[in-house]
Formats: structure tokens, sequence, C-alpha cells
């Protein structure tokens, strides 16, 4: 999930979390564009009538309907692929979350879509905390989760989206955590 860091005075505890910048949304995003781009110039060689494929030879297929729908699920992937990389650029979901007993704040920040509300940026009392909370369910799709319970608001999420952490990771972070602001953990 993250990367502790505390300080040397031990006033200061520093998580980063990982956003979109991580293995497999790379990985996803490579095949999708090979894979979209690979239908746009196969619909392109049918239109064309001039083979743009180094592994098939496309440009004998006719353009209506085989052509129109090879550009269309070209086009598509190619967009969907464009989506993919601007997220991985933007490093949607990234950021860190700083609990830092000298001024009494905690801090909670990740970089969001470009525009008005780039930045997601929370400021919350350390006073203010009622405890670290744990979510754990497992089945199809696992959901294993901290939260931070804060008075005035809901639960506000401290790790990362996507794949689950491993329930001894989680509790080490949680444990931490919860030692750390000196709260009670919650949920395990």
């Amino acid at each position: 999930m993250q990367v502790q860091q505390v300080t040397q005075d031990n006033l200061v505890l520093r998580q980063e979390v990982l956003g979109s910048r991580r293995f497999s949304n790379y990985w996803w995003a490579t095949i999708v564009s090979l894979g979209g781009l690979g239908f746009l110039l196969a619909g392109l060689s049918s239109y064309l009538k001039v083979n743009l494929l180094l592994v098939s030879d496309t440009s004998k297929l006719q353009f209506i309907p085989q052509g129109v729908a090879l550009l269309f699920y070209g086009v598509a992937g190619t967009l969907l692929a464009l989506y993919l990389w601007l997220c991985i650029y933007w490093n949607l979901g990234g950021g860190y979350n700083e609990f830092n007993k000298k001024t009494g704040l905690i801090k909670i920040f990740r970089w969001g879509y470009p525009g008005k509300n780039r930045k997601i940026d929370l400021d919350y009392k350390i006073e203010d905390v009622q405890a670290i909370r744990a979510e754990i369910k497992e089945g199809i799709n696992p959901k294993r989760e901290l939260y931070l319970r804060v008075k005035p608001r809901r639960d506000i999420p401290l790790t990362r989206v996507g794949q689950p952490l491993s329930l001894s990771k989680l509790e080490n972070i949680g444990a931490e955590l919860a030692r750390f602001l000196e709260t009670p953990l919650e949920g395990l």
C-alpha cells in the first residue's frame, strides 16, 4: 500500500499512497493501445485497400460492414487507451496521508482529475480522531481498507483503491497508525 516514514523525533508519520501509476495499469494501457491501434489500422486498410498491418492482410475485406466495424472498435479502443494513459499521467488517486503531532493536524492529499478540483486536500485535527477502522469483506470482490473515523464527519479512506492489501499488511499498518495516534483500532 504505502511506505510509512516516521521522523527522527517520532512526531510526524507520512504514508505514501500509490495511485494510477502501478504495473497493472501500465500493462492494461499497453494491451488496449496495441489492440485499439490494430483494429484501427485494420479498418483503415479495408477502406484504403492498402495493407497497413504486419501480421495479416485486411485490405481485401469489404469496408461495409467489416471495415466499419473494425474502424469503430479501433476508435473505441484507442480512446479507451488514451483515457488509461491520461489516468497514469495524472496519477489519479496518488498522494499521501500525513499525521503531524507537532502541529496537531492530519493531512489527506490525493490527486484528482485536472480542473478546478485537481487536488483533494483534507485537513483534520488529531484531537477529532475517534478511531482507525478496518473494513474487511471477503468473496469474489474482496475489500480490505483502513478508514480514519473523525468526529464531525464520516469515515475517510486511507488506503489505495484497487488491489486489496493482504490481511497481515493491513493489520500492521492499522496497528502502527492507531498506536501513533493513540486511538483504538476497530474492525480487526
